[in-house]
Parts: C-alpha cells; sequence; structure tokens
C-alpha cells in the first residue's frame, strides 16, 4: 500500500498544475471574418478602382486556346497628349493583379501603383508622351474578366471563361489601338507578367511597336516560377468556399486567397530586404512564442496578405497566373496557338477545357524541341522580327525572374539579329518588386531609353 501511495503521489507531481490549450487568435480572426462574409459585405475588387475609360468590342473573340468571348470590355486610363499624328503612345502593361490606375488624375486623385514614373518629367514624360494603362484581359478591374457576366448566359462565368495566354491579352490590347487610331506604339513597357506583354507585342505586331522595354520577366515561364504560382492556385482552390469558381453569390474563398498572396508576397522581396526591415524581431518578444503571427516578418506577411484577398478576384488570380505559366514566345508554340485559333468555326459550340486535360495534352504532345539548342533555336526564331531598340531589366535579388532570364531575353533577341539591345542588371535587395520602388534606377534606364533619339536608324 505504501508503495501504491508513492506512485500516486509521484504521478500527481509529474502532471504539474492542469493544462490549457494554447490561444490561437490568428484563426479566431479568420473565422471572425468567414462569419462576416456569411452576412456580406460583396466583395470589394469590384470598387477599388473609379475614373476609368472603357472600350467595348462587340465582335466574337477566339482566344488561344479555343474559347470564344463573344464580345469583351477593356479598362484604360491615360495621361498626356496624343500629337496630331498619333505617334508619341505607349502603352504601359501591368503585372498580374493590377489595374489601369497606374497614376493619378483628375478622375481619380489615388495615387497609382507606378505613380512616381508617369508624369511631366519622370520616366514616362506626360509632357511627351500620351500613356495609356489597360486592365488585362481576364481582370476584376474594369475589364471582362471571369467576375464579369456572360451575355450568352445571363450569370456570372465563373469558371466557364475561356483559358487565356498572355498573346490572347496583347491581342485585345491592340483592339483598343486600334479604336483610339493608333497604328504605331513609340514604346511597349512592362514589368513581371507585364515585361511577357511587352515581348510578346513586339514579336505579335513588330511593325506597330517603336521600342521594347521588358523588366523582370522572361521569354517563357520556367519550372521555380511555375511551381511557386502553382502552389499559390492550389492553397486557394482547396478552400471550401472556392466551389469550384462558382462563390459569386456565396462567401469568398478568403481563407485560400490570403495563403495564396502570402506565398506570393515571398516571391516578390528579397531575403536582404527583409533580413535589414524585419531581422528576427518579434512582435511582442515578452510574451512566450506563439503559432501564430510572432516574428514581425510574419505580422507583414498576415497583413499585406489579409488586405489583398477582398481586394482582387480569386478567379482572375487563377485564370492570369496560369496564362503567365503558359507563356513562350517560341515559333512554334506562336504558331500552334494561332493554328488552335484559327480551327474555331464560330457559332459552333466548344468544349470547355479543364486545365489538367489541357496540360496533360500539351505534355503528350510530340514536339520535335529537344535539347537546349534546339530551344535557343526555337525561342530566337519567335523573336526573330523584334529589330526595334530594346531595353532589358534584370535585378541580382529577383528570386521569381531571375536575372538569368533576363539575360536569355536579351541573348535571343541579340541573336535574332537585333543591334539595338541595351541589357542592365541592377544590384538592387528589393528583389522582383523593384521595378515598383527603385524610380532611381529604374526610373533613369527607362526615360534613357524611350527619349533617346539615336536609338532610331
Amino acid at each position: 500500500m505504501a508503495a501504491r501511495s508513492r506512485v500516486h503521489a509521484l504521478r500527481r507531481m509529474s502532471s504539474g498544475p492542469p493544462k490549457s490549450a494554447m490561444s490561437f487568435p490568428c484563426i479566431d480572426r479568420l473565422e471572425s471574418r468567414q462569419r462576416d462574409l456569411l452576412a456580406g459585405p460583396e466583395p470589394t475588387y469590384d470598387k477599388v478602382v473609379t475614373g476609368y475609360s472603357t472600350y467595348t468590342h462587340h465582335a466574337p473573340f477566339v482566344c488561344d486556346h479555343m474559347g470564344v468571348l463573344h464580345g469583351f470590355d477593356i479598362a484604360y486610363e491615360s495621361w498626356g497628349t496624343l500629337n496630331a499624328d498619333k505617334s508619341n503612345a505607349i502603352l504601359v502593361h501591368t503585372g498580374l493583379s493590377a489595374s489601369s490606375h497606374a497614376h493619378s488624375h483628375e478622375k481619380n486623385m489615388n495615387p497609382g501603383w507606378w505613380e512616381k514614373f508617369i508624369g511631366p518629367g519622370r520616366a514616362l514624360d506626360t509632357d511627351k508622351f500620351f500613356v495609356v494603362c489597360t486592365n488585362v484581359l481576364g481582370g476584376c478591374y474594369g475589364s471582362t474578366g471571369p467576375a464579369s457576366v456572360d451575355p450568352q448566359t445571363g450569370e456570372r462565368f465563373a469558371t466557364t471563361f475561356p483559358l487565356l495566354t498572355v498573346n490572347d491579352i496583347v491581342r485585345a490590347q491592340f483592339h483598343l489601338l486600334d479604336h483610339l487610331g493608333i497604328q504605331k506604339l513609340h514604346a511597349s513597357v512592362g514589368a513581371s507578367m507585364g515585361g511577357m506583354q511587352s515581348l510578346c507585342a513586339a514579336a505579335l505586331h513588330p511593325e506597330r511597336v517603336g521600342r521594347l522595354v521588358s523588366i523582370s520577366a522572361c521569354a517563357r515561364s520556367h519550372p521555380y516560377s511555375i511551381a511557386l504560382r502553382f502552389a499559390q492556385r492550389q492553397a486557394l482552390m482547396s478552400d471550401p468556399n472556392f466551389n469550384r469558381g462558382f462563390y459569386y453569390d456565396s462567401v469568398q474563398p478568403h481563407v485560400g486567397m490570403k495563403l495564396a498572396r502570402a506565398i506570393a508576397t515571398v516571391t516578390y522581396r528579397s531575403g536582404p530586404e527583409w533580413e535589414l526591415r524585419f531581422g528576427r524581431r518579434r512582435r511582442a518578444p515578452e510574451l512566450p512564442p506563439a503559432l501564430c503571427p510572432d516574428f514581425l516578418i510574419e505580422t507583414y506577411l498576415d497583413h499585406q496578405s489579409e488586405r489583398f484577398c477582398l481586394q482582387y478576384d480569386a478567379n482572375s488570380l487563377l485564370y492570369v497566373s496560369k496564362a503567365m505559366d503558359m507563356f513562350d514566345v517560341s515559333r512554334s508554340v506562336t504558331e500552334r496557338l494561332a493554328r488552335q485559333r484559327e480551327s474555331v468555326v464560330l457559332n459552333e459550340p466548344v468544349a470547355p477545357v479543364c486545365l489538367n486535360e489541357h496540360e496533360q495534352m500539351d505534355a503528350g504532345e510530340a514536339s520535335s524541341v529537344e535539347t537546349d539548342e534546339e530551344i535557343l533555336e526555337d525561342l530566337v526564331s519567335g523573336v526573330r522580327n523584334v529589330l526595334q531598340p530594346a531595353l532589358v531589366l534584370g535585378v541580382q535579388s529577383d528570386i521569381l525572374f531571375p536575372v538569368k532570364q533576363q539575360r536569355e531575353i536579351a541573348d535571343i533577341l541579340r541573336k535574332a539579329g537585333n543591334e539595338r539591345v541595351t541589357y542592365y542588371e541592377l544590384d538592387a535587395m528589393y528583389g522582383h518588386d523593384t521595378f515598383l520602388i527603385d524610380v532611381v534606377n529604374v526610373g533613369a534606364a527607362i526615360k534613357g531609353h524611350l527619349e533617346n533619339e539615336h536609338l532610331i536608324k
């Protein structure tokens, strides 16, 4: 009995005071937000941008992967004055989630996403140039996208929206230029996905682009960036409220969007910058560690992702990011997409293309492009007509579009016979987002390229 009593006493001593479960205030906030969403509010992305103009294309638009839009809208904004012969226009292409609001103006005085780069005397000098920026096809800031109403059904497209390519996005923009009476751009300018569009515009319409500026982009998407965007889409589609894209009359996939944006934000900046800004500092070092945001870098990611998740449409994120993944300026790809498009017979139903089925179809295609040399040759052939002055900018700290990919753009342009290629590599610590931040270096390079009269033969 004495031995048994000692065992019970030891057990009581080892058990200590009653244990309490760890608190999870971050999950509490998510659950509270979910409850709020059940009763509203409506998603705010359709109210983020105001003051834009709209071009409506009334004819059917056949997409590269054989989907058909029976007309579309493109939201756009402009700054400066178009000259008499309409030769001073610059088309600014946006990144994945940006709106047409690149700079403030009378109809919308809020600062734009490239506010310090556009204006009198700035990199894109509105005393000299007429600057136009669009919200991309597939977006949610005024242009037709998955959140738009399908005129054929009266319901929102959701995931019945056709798959898009960067080529589709650019072709839609050139319909806008036709509407504005602009036959030839002074320059096509873009960064990130905008750089893809800029290169694509010069390749598809070399006679209509006077100069090319590509910043932190690529000639074809590489596996690392594809993998990162795939992880974002998986996080988003795993949200139970995603409902295969049909969530517009229900609860938005808030948690999935927040996770997707957190992943994206990690790829947009750099380790050295975060070492300087945050280090290993904690939000409340006097408190015990927590599994919810604890380090300052965690609170930053939590804030940035929360702010974004109801300001951009989840389906637009899926569609536009997939267009980025499929981007490839190679001649064989461009010609194959054109053949697919030309094979569509209008007014006949086209079966929707499942993302997985499409990927398997592409993977199973017999391709003659196998070796590095053949891949390079195909890329060079794809830009064989891009002979206008070209500026290519890379950032050494960019992990999403590494400088190797910027060098590849410059190399294929030169191998294609372009003798007016300027390549700069910036030693900035801001990572991929340098094009939004480094006004001095990025701005000076752009301004010099746009205004240098000696570049034109």
